[in-house]
């Protein structure tokens, strides 16, 4: 259990500084310096906050409930450093990159917390890493959408491949 906590940190460590200081830009084209609002997905909801922390990676964290089905909703923590690798290209064409509007391939790491119901033998990931690839696209001034897939490692009582798929609407504050 440490062994793969100190894994996923020291994948999250390697890949911030290597995106954080390998990607200069000429323009003044960047992720924003902070964005925060809400999303719904098809079972969950969710507060979410993204950090810059270069020009195109940004940190973001998030609280919420869902599940992988109506019958196991429960709490959950996320993690995740993006990097927004196609914004000066969407840029360059005069599509919009404000609220982070762009591609992105991040490392998702969540922990999901265990219902006061649930049973032992509930088979729900407790931790899970993925690397993904998805999208985020603004409807509007404060509305945006996500679509993300992706495939990674969860643990509950052994380490088994899970796939992630994330299909969100959302309201940015």
């Amino acid at each position: 259990m440490f062994k793969m906590i100190r894994i996923i940190f020291v994948s999250l460590l390697m890949m911030s500084s290597h995106f954080g200081f390998s990607q200069n830009t000429k323009d003044d084209v960047s992720v924003e310096k902070s964005t925060f609002g809400t999303q719904v997905g098809l079972i969950g909801i969710w507060l979410y906050n993204e950090l810059k922390l270069s020009d195109q990676v940004a940190f973001r964290s998030e609280i919420g409930i869902g599940g992988v089905n109506t019958t196991n909703i429960v709490p959950i923590v996320a993690l995740e450093p993006r990097w927004y690798y196609n914004l000066n290209e969407r840029a360059n064409k005069g599509k919009r990159i404000d609220g982070n509007s762009g591609n992105y391939v991040s490392l998702r790491t969540s922990y999901h917390f265990r219902s006061v119901l649930e049973a032992e033998e509930n088979d729900v990931n407790r931790i899970f890493i993925a690397p993904t690839w998805g999208i985020r696209r603004n409807l509007g001034k404060h509305f945006n959408y996500e679509v993300g897939v992706g495939g990674g490692l969860g643990y509950r009582r052994e380490i088994v491949f899970s796939p992630y798929v994330n299909l969100r609407i959302g309201y940015r504050f």
